[in-house]
C-alpha cells in the first residue's frame, strides 16, 4: 500500500490523498443510505484539490460501492425503468466524454460547480416528473451526460423515481450507476483520458469503501433521512459555491 500511494509515482501529495479519502469515506457512506451522494459530494470536493482526478477517479469508485448496493436491493429494481432510461445514457456518455476533452482547466471546474448547484436546487425542490417513456429517456441522456462529464449524474434519475419507495430507488438508481460508470470509464479509457493517478487511488481506497458502505446500509433505516439529507445537499452547495468562487478568481 505504501509503495502504491507513493506521491512522486501517484503525482498527488500525501495530504491530498488522507484528504481525498475522507471524502471518498464520506461519499460512499452517504450513497449506500440514500441512493446517491458519492459524485454530488465528492465532485466539488475533489475538485478543489485536484481538479485532474474529477470526473474519472469518481466513476472508478463508483463502480464498487453502486454494485455492493445494487446486489442488496436487487429485487427491488424498477426493470421498466432500467428498460427506457439506461439506452438513452450510451448517447449521453458520448456527450460527456466530448465535454471532457473540450472543455478543459477551470472551465471544467466551473462546470462542476454549476452542476452540482443545478443538482441540489432539483434534489431539494422536486419538480413533480411523471414516468413516462419520454421522460426516462431524457433522464437516462442528461444522466450519462452529467455523469461523465462532471461525475453528477444522480439527479436526473433521482427526480424522476421521488415518489417511488426508498429501496426501489436505491436498487435501481445503483444499477443505472454500475453500467453508466462501466460505460463512462470505459470510454475515457478509449481516448486515452483514463489518469494514472485516479486508477491507482481507486485502488487504494478500495478498503475505505469496505467499511463505508456496511456503514451506509446499516443507517439506511437509524438516521433521520430528511435531515440527513438536507444536511449532505448542504454541504455540497457550501463546496460548490466555493469551488465556483474560487475558480473564477484564480
Amino acid at each position: 500500500m505504501t509503495a502504491l500511494l507513493d506521491a512522486s509515482w501517484v503525482g498527488v501529495p500525501v495530504w491530498t490523498i488522507a484528504l481525498i479519502g475522507l471524502i471518498v469515506l464520506l461519499g460512499a457512506f452517504v450513497q449506500a443510505t440514500v441512493g446517491l451522494g458519492l459524485g454530488l459530494l465528492g465532485a466539488p470536493l475533489i475538485a478543489l484539490l485536484e481538479p485532474q482526478l474529477v470526473p474519472t477517479l469518481l466513476l472508478l469508485l463508483a463502480v464498487p460501492v453502486s454494485t455492493t448496493v445494487m446486489v442488496a436491493e436487487r429485487h427491488h429494481i424498477d426493470w421498466r425503468v432500467v428498460a427506457w432510461a439506461l439506452p438513452a445514457r450510451v448517447p449521453g456518455t458520448l456527450l460527456g466524454v466530448w465535454l471532457v476533452t473540450v472543455i478543459a482547466g477551470r472551465w471544467l471546474v466551473v462546470a462542476v460547480a454549476l452542476m452540482v448547484l443545478v443538482a441540489v436546487a432539483l434534489v431539494l425542490h422536486t419538480v413533480e416528473v411523471r414516468q413516462t417513456p419520454a421522460t426516462l429517456v431524457g433522464a437516462g441522456f442528461l444522466a450519462g451526460t452529467a455523469g461523465t462529464a462532471v461525475a453528477v449524474g444522480g439527479p436526473p434519475m433521482a427526480i424522476v423515481l421521488a415518489h417511488r419507495p426508498s429501496r426501489e430507488v436505491r436498487g435501481t438508481l445503483s444499477l443505472f450507476f454500475v453500467v453508466g460508470s462501466v460505460m463512462s470509464a470505459a470510454w475515457f479509457a478509449a481516448v486515452g483520458a483514463m489518469p494514472r493517478s485516479s486508477v491507482v487511488l481507486a485502488l487504494a481506497y478500495l478498503p475505505l469503501l469496505a467499511v463505508a458502505v456496511p456503514l451506509g446500509s446499516w443507517a439506511n433505516h437509524r438516521l433521520p433521512r430528511e435531515q440527513f439529507r438536507t444536511a449532505v445537499l448542504g454541504l455540497c452547495a457550501l463546496s460548490a459555491v466555493v469551488l465556483l468562487v474560487r475558480s473564477l478568481m484564480g
